[in-house]
C-alpha cells in the first residue's frame, strides 16, 4: 500500500499512485520549522503523512492572521500548484511531522487525470473560499466578543456524553485565538473571564467546553442582523 492512500484527496479512489509517489520527495520537518514562506516562488503540494502546521498570513502592517491548523492526511500549497503564483501564506510547524511534496506538475497530471481526485480538490477549494469569506464578514460586521463566539463554535466539535455541549481539545491558547480573530491576547482573556462567569464556558482537563452553543450562535445571529 502506498504512503499518499489515506490522504483525503485519494483516500478510497481506485487509483495506481506510485508514480507520481515515485516523483515525490519526502521530507521530515521539526516542531516551528517553516515549510513555505510568504513569496515563495515554489510550487510544490505538500501532503502531511504525520505532524500538525499552521498556515497563516501577514497584513502590510505586519500583523499576522491565523488561517487553519491542518492535520495529518490533509494537504497544503495547492493554489501555488495550480496557478503558478508566488506563495501567499507562510505554513509553520506545530509538531515534529514528515510531508510529501509533489512537484506541480505531478500534481496537476493527477487531478486532470482523476474525475474523483479533481471533484474533491473543487470542494476542498470551495469549502476553503466558504469559509474565508464568513471570515471576512464577520471581520467586517461583528465586534471582538461576536467574532470570538463565531470562533470557538467553529473550532469547537459536539461532546460525546453530552449532545447540547461542544469541546474543543486541545484548549486553546488565548494569544492563538487573538490571532484568528484579529485582537489582542488581553482581550480574548477578558471576555474569557465573562463567558465563564455567565456559565457559557468551563475548561475541563484537556478541553474548553462550550457549555451552552445555542446561546453563542443565538448571539451571533442576533449581531448579525442588528449590523443588517
Amino acid at each position: 500500500m502506498g504512503r499518499l492512500t489515506n490522504a483525503l484527496l485519494f483516500k478510497d479512489v481506485d487509483l495506481d499512485l506510485a508514480p507520481f509517489e515515485a516523483r515525490c520527495n519526502w521530507r521530515r520537518f521539526d516542531m516551528e520549522e517553516t515549510l513555505v514562506d510568504f513569496d515563495d516562488l515554489s510550487s510544490d503540494v505538500y501532503f502531511l503523512l504525520s505532524g500538525e502546521v499552521r498556515v497563516l498570513m501577514r497584513t502590510a502592517s505586519g500583523k499576522e492572521v491565523i488561517l487553519d491548523e491542518l492535520k495529518p492526511n490533509e494537504l497544503f500549497g495547492e493554489l501555488a500548484a495550480m496557478d503558478g503564483i508566488k506563495r501567499s501564506a507562510n505554513v509553520t510547524a506545530l509538531t515534529r511531522g514528515e510531508a510529501a511534496v509533489m512537484p506541480a506538475t505531478a500534481f496537476r497530471e493527477l487531478v486532470f487525470s482523476n474525475k474523483i481526485v479533481a471533484g474533491r480538490l473543487f470542494c476542498l477549494l470551495a469549502s476553503r473560499i466558504r469559509e474565508l469569506n464568513e471570515r471576512f464578514v464577520e471581520q467586517t460586521v461583528l465586534d471582538l466578543r461576536h467574532r470570538l463566539y463565531s470562533e470557538l463554535l467553529r473550532l469547537s466539535a459536539p461532546r460525546h456524553e453530552r449532545a447540547d455541549e461542544r469541546v474543543i481539545t486541545p484548549p486553546p491558547f488565548h494569544h492563538i485565538i487573538a490571532s484568528r480573530i484579529g485582537c489582542r491576547r488581553e482581550q480574548v482573556t477578558r471576555e474569557f473571564t465573562m463567558m465563564s462567569h455567565e456559565g457559557l464556558i468551563e475548561r475541563t482537563r484537556g478541553a474548553l467546553v462550550l457549555c451552552k452553543p445555542d446561546i453563542l450562535r443565538a448571539r451571533v445571529a442576533d449581531a448579525m442582523r442588528e449590523d443588517a
